[in-house]
């Protein structure tokens, strides 16, 4: 099994990039920037500021497939994510976490269970799912857990030493 980290990425600009590039734990999201949960946007740019020294990457990856809820261009959410969250972890290229043309990543990530024993599809934005250095699933949150949920927190730190 390939791990999550040796899947073949672009970023936010279109450019190849690697979450290999990323030593560390990597929490990946499903983001959009015209959702009621948009503002969870601030607490992933808290948990990257707060663990990245310690090895942490928030990586965001940018969807439309939740009632057209990131409509914009690369360009407008790289511009919306900078000035109206103050972003600075990386953002993939705009994707599907769904459907006949999910991306490959998604397709691996969507086949670890949530702590309910819930696998398959992204239920909407800002599903989480943590990545350990070694590129294994360990944890999946669902949209509505906050970014710095005691469950979310202890499964970083954990992920961490």
């Amino acid at each position: 099994m390939t791990g999550i980290k040796d899947i073949p990425v672009k970023a936010l600009d279109g450019s190849d990039t690697s979450l290999s590039d990323y030593p560390g734990p990597l929490l990946i999201v499903n983001v959009a920037s015209k959702c009621g949960l948009t503002p969870q946007y601030a607490t992933l740019e808290e948990l990257a500021k707060n663990y990245g020294g310690k090895g942490l990457t928030v990586v965001g990856v940018p969807c439309n497939q939740f009632m057209g809820q990131e409509p914009g261009s690369a360009e407008e959410i790289a511009e919306f994510c900078s000035t109206t969250y103050g972003v600075t972890f990386p953002l993939l290229e705009k994707t599907d976490v769904n459907g006949d043309d999910r991306h490959p990543l998604y397709a691996a990530l969507t086949e670890f269970p949530d702590a309910d024993g819930q696998a398959g599809d992204i239920q909407w934005n800002f599903e989480k799912f943590l990545v350990s250095p070694d590129g294994e699933v360990l944890a999946r949150f669902r949209p509505r857990t906050e970014p710095d949920a005691p469950e979310v927190i202890a499964a970083i730190e954990g992920a961490l030493q």
